[in-house]
């Protein structure tokens, strides 16, 4: 990117109006989640198809994640994540559009390809952001995330409550998220590339290093996008619960999952990474328990709860760990995002198999023993013999993109 001087001020402003992007693309997110059932049930799956179709949802990203970097190298940052960042807003009306198996995997398909390009393109502008702030940023910023997905998972919850056509809310919901974003847009970094500068690579591959970073990673997104797509469905189906109680529960878990990235920084400072994330791990494997064993929707919303509470700060570690596990940090950083973005997309379309070969039980089974992953392998944070105190989500451990 060229070297452009920003003021403070400019800087000041970028940040919080990338924390506002954050937010609106968090949004979606929970304004998709909480319709779930609803979807299902308008387009006549069952829930092995359902699966089926979510596995688009990581097509459709896989397809399109590589042109994000093209497409913000062409026309700049801002100019690019504005419109990306609107497609993405303007997806969430698809799903619930659709009447049968094929028409739901298309709009799955579209909803991957758009969430995934502007996640790129968005987390891409956080950490130049807190390149220029000389501190760290990225840890609030993904729990802005997480508050916008609670925002939009409540506004789900009081349509389910009601009974409201998905259709509606999600029309009314996507013009109003479309029209913020727009807005928030206006006041982030415009970043462009120099005259010289060649367009990104098209895939990176992840170190040996980054691989069980990463796995760490995979860990604590698949046990998210588990819990974020199915949370309600598995009080619907398993237990028997209200459409606006269902949907309740997927906002429990968005709401400790804010609150522990919100915090998550303080956290980590006082007691390190590792430490940290064994404790995580801990605790999201009791949350898993707790759904597994539940007889009632209260046990089951407090383990969805204790899941969130649990996985929230573990893919952050993972970023500030990847930028010391070897001599090419910015490849590792790059590589351990692949890995457990895809998880976040693959997790709600396997739990789907698995529910239509066996049960959802066996599926929250499955997300369990990955929690427990956490604890177990929890020390390949601490990393290149410099002590768990350093791979705390420190600027030193976010390389400058535009070298």
């Amino acid at each position: 990117m060229s070297e452009v001087v920003h003021a403070p001020s400019q800087v000041r402003r970028a940040r919080y109006a990338v924390a506002a992007v954050f937010t609106v693309h968090g949004a979606v997110t929970g304004s998709f989640a909480t319709r779930v059932p609803w979807i299902q049930d308008h387009a006549g799956v069952s829930a092995g198809q359902l699966g089926f179709a979510l596995a688009f949802t990581a097509f459709g990203a896989s397809c399109a994640m590589p042109l994000a970097g093209r497409i913000t190298h062409r026309y700049g940052s801002r100019t690019a994540l504005r419109g990306l960042l609107a497609l993405w807003t303007l997806s969430l009306t698809l799903p619930s559009l659709a009447t049968n198996l094929f028409t739901l995997c298309l709009a799955m398909f579209m909803y991957g390809a758009t969430s995934g390009t502007a996640d790129v393109a968005m987390n891409a502008l956080g950490v130049e952001v807190e390149r220029l702030l000389s501190k760290s940023i990225m840890s609030g910023l993904h729990g802005m995330w997480s508050a916008g997905a609670l925002i939009g998972s409540a506004g789900g919850t009081l349509a389910a409550h009601l009974g409201a056509d998905a259709r509606v809310h999600h029309a009314l919901a996507a013009a109003t998220l479309t029209a913020l974003g727009l807005l928030a847009c206006q006041w982030v970094l415009d970043l462009r590339p120099t005259a010289d500068e060649e367009p990104p690579p098209r895939f990176a591959l992840p170190p040996r290093s980054a691989l069980l970073i990463g796995a760490v990673g995979f860990c604590a997104v698949f046990a998210e996008g588990a819990s974020l797509d199915w949370s309600a469905v598995y009080l619907r189906d398993r237990l028997e619960t209200s459409a606006g109680l269902a949907a309740a529960c997927t906002t429990g878990f968005m709401f400790t999952m804010a609150a522990a990235r919100i915090v998550g920084d303080a956290v980590v400072n006082r007691f390190g990474a590792v430490r940290t994330v064994r404790a995580g791990g801990v605790l999201a494997a009791l949350g898993g328990l707790m759904i597994v064993l539940a007889g009632g929707p209260a046990v089951a919303m407090a383990g969805f709860g204790l899941m969130g509470l649990g996985i929230a700060v573990v893919v952050p570690l993972c970023f500030a760990a990847a930028g010391h596990s070897g001599p090419n940090p910015s490849q590792a950083i790059a590589g351990v995002a692949t890995i457990t973005y895809t998880s976040g997309l693959i997790a709600p379309s396997l739990i789907g198999g698995v529910a239509q070969a066996t049960s959802l039980v066996v599926s929250f089974g499955v997300v369990t023993v990955l929690a427990c992953g956490l604890a177990v392998f929890a020390g390949v944070l601490r990393t290149g013999g410099r002590g768990d105190a350093e791979v705390s989500p420190r600027v030193a451990a976010v390389p400058d993109p535009r070298t």
